[in-house]
C-alpha cells in the first residue's frame, strides 16, 4: 500500500506558517532573507525557532532553504549559516549548488539533504546522482511529466520524490533565469526576481536614420496589421507578438493547477505536493492548503467516486492568471501561456483573519475594504464549508469607535462581539480559531469579467470538460 503523500505548503512568514498548519497542511518550507531563494522572507531567526517548535508540535514537518546559487563572497556565510541549522533541527535542508551540498554533508552529516527543483532534476538518472551523493528527497522540475515522473519513480522506488503541484509558473528553465539580472541586476538565482516575465512590452519600430519610434495601437489601426516572428531553422511556422492598449505579454504564463491530475500523482507514490507561493498572502495559504487537503483526504477514502470539479470553486476564488497544467501531460500548448494580461484575477478579496480571540471576542484584522452590510465568509479549517456574517458597523479594536465601513491600515483590527455572530460564540470559538481567514465577494464586471470567464473555459478546455 503506497504511503499517504505529503501536502507542502510555503511559509514566507510565521504568520503564513501558523495558517497553512491550521488548513491542513502536513508541512511547510520557509527560508531566511540571507542563503537562500526566498529573499522576501519575513522571518527573523527568533521567529524560524518558535515556526520549528510549532510545526513539531503537531507532529508535522518543516523544510528550511538553503538553495541559492553560491559566488566566492556568499561562502564566508556559509559556515555560521549551517550551524544555525544544526541548532534549529528541521526536518530537511533545500539545496540546490553542489558545492554547497557537499558542504553541509560533510559538516552536518545528521540533516536530512533534500535538492531543490533549481537543480533541474529531469530525469531518473539525476535522481540516483543525487542519491549517490547522500540526498534523502529530490525535487523534480516543473517541466517532468507524468510519463516521466512514473518512470523515475518505478527506476528509483527508495528515495524520496517531490513534485510542484500549483502555484506560479517560470517561463525559463525551473526558474533559472537571467532576464531580472539583465534587465534589473536583481538575480532570479539568489532570490532577487524582478518578475520581468510579468511586465508589459511597447512594441518600437527602428526607422533607417537610426531613429526609434513607438508604434501606437488604437481602436483606428488594430485590425491594419499583425506582427508575427519566424525563427531561422523554421521557415514558415510564425509566433505571433500581441499587443493591445495594455502592452504585450509574450513571456507571461499561467498558473499551475494539478488538481485534475491528483488521483495520477497520488497513485503513482509521489511523496510530496508542493504548492508554490512563497511570497503571496495567508489567505492563497490557507484557501489552497484546505481545498487540496480535501481533495487529498477524499481520494484515498473513495478514488472511485472522487471528481476534481468539487473542490475547483475554491481554487477560481483565488486571484490568478488562468490555470494551466503545467507539463502534466507533454509539451506545453498556447492555452499554457497568458497573452492577454498579466495582472491577476477574481471575483474574491482577502477580507481580513481572525488574529487573536481576547475572552469571548474575535479581533479580525482587516485586509480589505469593507462596507457595512456585506457579506464576509470565513473558511472554517478542516471542510469547504464557510460562516457568513454581516455587520452593521465596525467597532476598532484598540479605541471602541464605531464606524459604517472600514479598510485596511497598518494591523488595522475590529472587533466582533459574541452578540454579532449567527451561532453561540462558543461554538464560534471552535469552528473559527486564530488564525481563520475570510472573504469578501467583488465580481469583476466589464473586460475584467470577460477574460475571467475566458480563462475558466480554457482550463475546462484543456481537462477535456
Amino acid at each position: 500500500m503506497l504511503a499517504k503523500a505529503e501536502l507542502l505548503l510555503p511559509a514566507g512568514s510565521l504568520v503564513k506558517l501558523k495558517t497553512a498548519l491550521l488548513y491542513g497542511a502536513d508541512a511547510v518550507y520557509a527560508g531566511t532573507p540571507d542563503m537562500c531563494l526566498r529573499a522576501q522572507s519575513k522571518f527573523s531567526l527568533d521567529e524560524l525557532k518558535e515556526g520549528i517548535t510549532l510545526t513539531h508540535a503537531q507532529n508535522k514537518k518543516i523544510y528550511l532553504t538553503l538553495n541559492l546559487f553560491m559566488h566566492n563572497s556568499d561562502i564566508a556565510k556559509l559556515p555560521a549559516f549551517v550551524n544555525t541549522l544544526r541548532d534549529l533541527k528541521p526536518d530537511g535542508v533545500l539545496i540546490a549548488d553542489p558545492g554547497v551540498f557537499q558542504y553541509v554533508h560533510e559538516h552536518a552529516p545528521e540533516l536530512n539533504l533534500f535538492v531543490s527543483t533549481q537543480a533541474n532534476i529531469c530525469s531518473w538518472a539525476a535522481v540516483k546522482f543525487w542519491q549517490s551523493l547522500g540526498a534523502k528527497l529530490c525535487v523534480l522540475g516543473r517541466e517532468v511529466t507524468f510519463a516521466e515522473a512514473v518512470e523515475i519513480r518505478k527506476k528509483c522506488p527508495d528515495i524520496l520524490l517531490e513534485t510542484f503541484m500549483h502555484g506560479a509558473m517560470c517561463m525559463s528553465y525551473s526558474g533559472r533565469c537571467l532576464i531580472s539580472n539583465y534587465l534589473t541586476g536583481r538575480s532570479a538565482n539568489q532570490g532577487k526576481c524582478a518578475h520581468c516575465c510579468r511586465w508589459h512590452y511597447k512594441l518600437h519600430l527602428r526607422l533607417k536614420d537610426g531613429s526609434v519610434k513607438e508604434l501606437l495601437i488604437d481602436e483606428h489601426n488594430k485590425d491594419s496589421f499583425e506582427f508575427l516572428l519566424e525563427e531561422e531553422f523554421r521557415p514558415g511556422e510564425y509566433y505571433e507578438i500581441v499587443e493591445d492598449e495594455h502592452g504585450g505579454y509574450i513571456l507571461n504564463s499561467k498558473d499551475m493547477c494539478l488538481l485534475p491530475g491528483l488521483p495520477d500523482l497520488l497513485s503513482v507514490g509521489i511523496d510530496s505536493l508542493k504548492v508554490e507561493g512563497r511570497n503571496k498572502t495567508e489567505y492563497y495559504a490557507g484557501t489552497v492548503a484546505r481545498a487540496y487537503r480535501q481533495a487529498i483526504d477524499d481520494w484515498y477514502q473513495n478514488p472511485a467516486g472522487w471528481d476534481w470539479q468539487r473542490y475547483m470553486p475554491e481554487l477560481n476564488t483565488l486571484q490568478n492568471r488562468g490555470y494551466c497544467l503545467g507539463f502534466h501531460n507533454g509539451a506545453l500548448t498556447n492555452l499554457s501561456q497568458n497573452y492577454e494580461y498579466t495582472r491577476t484575477l477574481g471575483d474574491w478579496l482577502f477580507a481580513g483573519s481572525i488574529t487573536e480571540w481576547q475572552n469571548d471576542d474575535a479581533v479580525f484584522e482587516i485586509r480589505n475594504f469593507i462596507n457595512a452590510g456585506e457579506e464576509i465568509e470565513f473558511l472554517i479549517p478542516g471542510s469547504l464549508e464557510v460562516l457568513k456574517l454581516r455587520l452593521n458597523d465596525f467597532e476598532d479594536a484598540s479605541t471602541g469607535e464605531k464606524t459604517p465601513k472600514v479598510s485596511a491600515g497598518q494591523h488595522k483590527a475590529v472587533r466582533i462581539r459574541p452578540s454579532d455572530w449567527p451561532r453561540p460564540v462558543a461554538e464560534i470559538k471552535k469552528l473559527l480559531p486564530q488564525y481563520t481567514i475570510a472573504r469578501k465577494f467583488m465580481p469583476l464586471t466589464g473586460d475584467g469579467r470577460i477574460l475571467l470567464d475566458h480563462k475558466i473555459n480554457e482550463f475546462a478546455k484543456l481537462c477535456g470538460i
